[in-house]
């Protein structure tokens, strides 16, 4: 059983970076960072295979990197030239399964995932 925790969140200007982390407590085949706006269903954003390779949806691609150090059991997102509807508590999962990265877009993967941190949250001033 896995234990994730995310850490990075917080206030920042519209055009602004930040880059969250997440702890992970077990190494997992596939990871991935998520987000949920308020009133919105979570919604996958990127992720990372065991081999490193990468996924995001289109909204962040270009401007988020997701991306693992091994040595210190951390998967990080950086974010930057951040907008307004990139608002939302961001989570971290791990998917077992293998196939929330077997996928060239990750979108409708969320299923996949079942180890989640609590989130943390980002917001973004217009």
């Amino acid at each position: 059983q896995g234990q994730l925790m995310e850490s990075g969140g917080g206030l920042v200007k519209t055009g602004g970076s930040l880059t969250l982390s997440c702890v992970s407590s077990v190494i997992s085949c596939c990871t991935g960072w998520f987000r949920q706006a308020p009133g919105k269903e979570r919604e996958v954003i990127a992720n990372i295979d065991g081999d490193g390779i990468t996924a995001y949806i289109d909204s962040v691609r270009g401007r988020f990197t997701i991306d693992r150090v091994y040595a210190k059991n951390t998967l990080y997102l950086q974010m930057t030239n951040l907008k307004p509807e990139d608002t939302g508590m961001y989570y971290c999962a791990a998917d077992p399964s293998w196939r929330g990265c077997s996928a060239p877009d990750p979108r409708d993967t969320r299923v996949y995932y079942d180890t989640w941190g609590l989130g943390t949250q980002v917001t973004v001033s217009e």
